[in-house]
């Protein structure tokens, strides 16, 4: 039976994914916004970068697509991450074109943003004078996010409106596949175990998790997939490696501590 779609509760319709957002955006404000489930990086008021644990980063979609080689994004990192420059740097070097990095940079911050502005009752903080070691790519309006943000939850629950889908393991169900499934879909039905979230699907094909979504939902909408119900999951889900992972600040004014924090996370995924 397909679900019913409704607003995420304590939101308004059509309303600010953040007005919290909006506020900083009036005031040109320079910083990072942290939220339950990303954070987003501003300056004089636009967002700048976007991140957020449940989509692949810029990094992992630059060289998984093969517009970079991952020797060429950590030779970046070293050289030009102190300095809040890698961007900059990957095309100074003649690593990959300007326009190409413009193009990637923007996939990535719309993809974090969309996850990093999911409705939640948790509170966001705002710390002033933090800047992403990225540097300057493209910022991007507070209201353009906004729009795009809202405009993504309502082509997903088109698709099909049932969030779960969005952040629990899935199945694939005893639904017979009675129509053909485009190819781009079938990789990612091939992927589908019981175990492995949306998320963990993007970062294994490094696709935008958003994308990846709309693939999922309409898998969903045809019965070839559902939501694992919490009870059927296993208990003590979290990985060994997950539990022995080294904590460090996620956001910090030392741009040493970030440059370890991804080194961290690249050695993790060996």
């Amino acid at each position: 039976m397909r679900p019913t779609a409704t607003a995420p509760p304590g939101i308004p319709e059509r309303a600010a994914p953040s007005p919290m957002l909006q506020r900083l955006a009036a005031e040109r404000a320079t910083g990072a916004l942290m939220r339950d489930r990303g954070t987003l990086y501003l300056t004089d008021g636009e967002v700048v970068h976007a991140e957020s644990p449940a989509t692949p980063g810029i990094d992992v979609l630059l060289t998984t697509g093969g517009a970079l080689r991952s020797e060429g994004w950590w030779d970046a990192v070293a050289q030009a991450g102190a300095r809040q420059r890698v961007g900059r740097y990957l095309v100074d070097s003649g690593r990959i074109p300007g326009g190409a990095l413009e193009l990637c940079h923007l996939g990535a911050l719309y993809d974090a943003a969309f996850f990093a502005l999911a409705p939640t009752t948790a509170p966001a903080r705002f710390r002033y004078g933090i800047s992403h070691w990225i540097g300057p790519v493209r910022p991007v309006p507070v209201d353009a996010v906004q729009r795009e943000t809202l405009r993504r939850r309502e082509l997903l629950d088109r698709i099909w409106p049932d969030a779960r889908t969005d952040t629990a393991p899935l199945s694939r169900t005893a639904h017979p596949v009675d129509t053909p499934v485009p190819p781009r879909q079938r990789r990612v039905l091939a992927l589908v175990d019981g175990e492995r979230t949306a998320t963990d699907m993007a970062l294994e094909l490094g696709r935008s998790a958003f994308h990846l979504l709309v693939d999922l939902r309409r898998l969903a909408a045809a019965g070839l997939v559902e939501a694992v119900h919490p009870a059927a999951a296993e208990p003590g889900a979290a990985s060994a490696a997950g539990r022995s992972r080294i904590t460090l600040p996620e956001v910090t004014n030392d741009p040493d501590v970030a440059l370890l924090r991804r080194l961290r996370d690249a050695l993790e995924a060996l």
